[in-house]
């Protein structure tokens, strides 16, 4: 495994939310293991570092549980053998609760009928012996799985479910054979058998995992989906052939046709045709999108109307969707800082719960009434069995996997857990300006010549100086002279300026170009030029100083326009309660015209690249927990130091490895998406968590028999199995109400 590479590892046999620590316990103290986090909900551990793979399986092992790599399989191959595997469990699930139920209903049946399950005379001891041995071939057939893995926890020096769940059917069938072997050495009070609730217990627990293994496969569907989107094969141009290929096997630069109505196989850029693609599985964005030459495509998405020949750049895990669904599934794996509270828990969890049921037995076998010995049995399984911390494993994961599937399906890719959390309590919003609120794309709207003869030649000479710059501006001042058929010269001494402009000499003439602050600093002279381009500015267009050989030659203005529905978003996020701050490096004048026209009232211009993360320390100073949005490359550093940093990409940009949060479309609804999908999984963690501790911590009182003295009720151990039963699959269901949400865009 290479350094910081990720393998995730199938685990089998983790019953419980104490089993999730000592995985992840025993990975983490493997030398060169740099994180391991495990996700309950979906049985894997995804473990990051520098070890063969042979030895994260032998730690695993080492710990009482099984595991096997998922390395060279497909995601495809991956899902549908888990899939599989979930349903032959399914099925051993339904068998061995049926077995277990065929004899625990009629024994709970008769004791509810026909009255107390006593042994006083022969026949009675016989009866009962022949039930005895039914339901000792019930606790193997049905309830094997939990006895073996109590006997590894053990053997490991651990506690977790399946120890609860064997002791607590074990001490009620050990204790009913004692009764039915040697009934005078227990009295006559106590002579009770407990083989229905050893039968119930075991049957009840088996339906409460298939039915939660039946809704767990639903949270998945989102990775599904995504994985759906992949086109089997690609028909690739080879020696003048189109032939017909897995895309396992093609190749970079391989030339690629896609037909109408077919699935792009890899991404590439067009080199021949003219065709819409419609991107809205991958971005969220429901127009198909224009395509012709030199245009990039992507992965998964669908070709509506063309035929179209491309280049293939990137193929195999390389492509867009691949690392998506990478990045998906990293962010389900991993945990937000509530749950891990749980994880905490439940390592001690286990534990507590074996010594309150034996100080309840205790308690009950001193100062209880009789038949002490059968009350004191009775409660100390009852306890065992209503505490197994199920739910509380599944609280956390469950919510998340849904929660960061959602958000996958509106376009907005959530890198971890813990971004996943804070993006719900953001009270600040920084948008960077070009490219996040405008379009990014600036065209030049007009030139004001000064001390030049001709816009062409300003034009000309303009572009020959940014044909080596990489800015949005610089290249707008390109692009329009290419349209006028102006061809650029060389240039030489080429110098970038960060924050003021460029300089260097083109056709043996010194050219400067950029702000006011810049043709000060070199002592050109702009007083005569100031108002008109101030008015530029006021219109909501970049002014930018064009000075040859010392002199003022012209002011060539720039406009940027503004998202379509940009002003609709950042509204939305101002219902929210969310103080939205704009960034620009534009001039003053031009910022507050676009900030009073998409209603920001609060912004900052003229900022270098270098201070926009200035601007993110100072909110924080002010106590808001900041988002920042930019795209993902020149804010990083900015991006890096907002507690959650929204990077708006296309998924083929390092947008997608720079950010906690990727906007896949350029559409700032994505930002108020991401914050109400956040809100909304938060929101059902908490409702999870609090019941299954509201149901661990609250049961185990009664079970132990609190309410007996003042109301003559004991909780019965079925009840209690029924109630832990259940209780996983309620924690289940309600994450999966997840599935439901819709984030509101108006």
């Amino acid at each position: 495994m290479d350094h910081k590479q990720r393998v995730e590892l199938i685990i089998e046999g983790a019953g419980c939310a104490s089993c999730v620590g000592k995985i992840e316990g025993a990975l983490k103290d493997v030398s060169g293991v740099v994180s391991a986090e495990m996700n309950f909900a979906e049985r894997t551990v995804s473990v990051e570092g520098e070890v063969p793979i042979d030895d994260l399986i032998k730690a695993v092992e080492s710990v009482g549980y099984n595991a096997k790599g998922s390395e060279g399989v497909s995601e495809d191959d991956l899902m549908d053998e888990k899939e599989a595997t979930d349903l032959a469990y399914y099925k051993r699930l339904v068998r061995e609760m049926t077995i277990a139920l065929t004899l625990g209903v009629p024994l709970m049946a008769y004791s509810l009928i026909v009255g107390e399950m006593t042994v006083t005379t022969t026949t009675e001891r016989i009866v009962w012996l022949i039930v005895g041995l039914l339901t000792a071939g019930v606790m193997y057939f049905s309830g094997k799985h939990f006895y073996v893995g109590a006997w590894k926890s053990f053997w490991n020096h651990s506690a977790n479910m399946d120890t609860l769940i064997a002791l607590g059917t074990g001490t009620a069938w050990f204790y009913s054979m004692v009764v039915v072997f040697f009934p005078t050495a227990v009295p006559d009070m106590a002579r009770h058998v407990y083989f229905e609730a050893t039968a119930m217990i075991i049957g009840l627990i088996d339906l409460g995992l298939a039915l939660e293994l039946k809704a767990r496969g639903r949270t998945s569907q989102a990775i599904k989906r995504l994985i759906g989107l992949q086109a089997k094969t690609a028909r690739v141009i080879r020696d003048g052939k189109e032939i017909d290929i897995p895309i396992e096997m093609v190749l970079l630069n391989d030339h690629v046709r896609v037909r109408p109505g077919e699935k792009i196989p890899v991404d590439g850029i067009v080199v021949e045709g003219h065709t819409a693609i419609d991107e809205s599985m991958l971005t969220g964005e429901p127009m198909p999108v224009e395509k012709k030459e030199s245009d990039e495509v992507v992965a998964g998405t669908l070709n509506k109307t063309g035929s179209v020949v491309f280049k293939a750049t990137r193929v195999g895990k390389d492509t867009a969707l691949a690392q998506i669904i990478n990045m998906v599934k990293r962010a389900q794996n991993s945990k937000p800082p509530i749950g891990r509270l749980a994880d905490i828990i439940s390592a001690y969890f286990v534990p507590v719960v074996m010594i309150i049921a034996v100080v309840s037995a205790l308690v009950w076998l001193n100062f209880g009434p009789e038949p002490a010995v059968a009350f004191a049995i009775v409660s100390a399984t009852t306890v065992l069995i209503i505490a197994c911390p199920c739910a509380l494993g599944l609280a956390t994961p469950m919510s998340v996997m849904v929660g960061v599937g959602k958000a996958a399906e509106a376009g907005v890719l959530i890198r971890n857990g813990e971004a996943l959390q804070t993006a719900s309590k953001i009270t600040a919003m920084i948008l960077d300006k070009t490219g996040t609120i405008t379009l990014g794309a600036p065209k030049v709207t007009s030139i004001h010549l000064v001390n030049a003869e001709d816009e062409d030649s300003v034009l000309q000479l303009a572009s020959s100086l940014e044909a080596g710059s990489e800015h949005p501006l610089a290249m707008s001042i390109v692009e329009s002279a290419q349209e006028q058929g102006l061809s650029p010269s060389a240039v030489e001494q080429f110098k970038a300026i960060a924050g003021h402009g460029v300089e260097g000499v083109v056709e043996g003439k010194e050219l400067l170009f950029g702000n006011e602050k810049l043709m000060r600093d070199r002592r050109i002279n702009v007083d005569d030029a100031v108002d008109v381009a101030q008015q530029m500015a006021a219109e909501a267009q970049t002014p930018m100083y064009f000075a040859v050989g010392g002199e003022l030659a012209a002011i060539i203005a720039v406009s940027d326009p503004i998202k379509e529905d940009s002003i609709e978003a950042i509204k939305r996020l101002q219902k929210n309660g969310i103080r939205v701050v704009m960034l620009t490096g534009d001039n003053r004048a031009t910022a507050r015209a676009v900030a009073n026209k998409v209603g920001i009232t609060e912004f900052f211009a003229e900022v270098l690249p270098e201070e926009k993360s200035n601007k993110v320390a100072e909110l924080q100073m002010q106590g808001e927990v900041v988002g920042m949005t930019g795209d993902g490359i020149n804010d990083a550093p900015a991006l890096a130091l907002a507690n959650v940093g929204f990077a708006i990409g296309t998924g083929t940009d390092v947008a997608i490895e720079s950010a906690d949060i990727t906007l896949m479309r350029g559409s700032l609804h994505g930002l108020a998406d991401a914050i109400a999908v956040s809100k909304a999984t938060l929101r059902n963690i908490k409702q999870n968590l609090f019941g299954a501790f509201i149901y661990n911590v609250a049961g185990v009182p009664f079970a132990a028999g609190v309410l007996y003295p003042f109301f003559g009720l004991l909780l019965s151990p079925v009840i209690a199995g029924a109630a832990m039963a259940f209780s996983s699959v309620t924690v289940v269901t309600n994450a999966n109400r997840l599935r439901l949400f819709k984030a509101q865009e108006h």
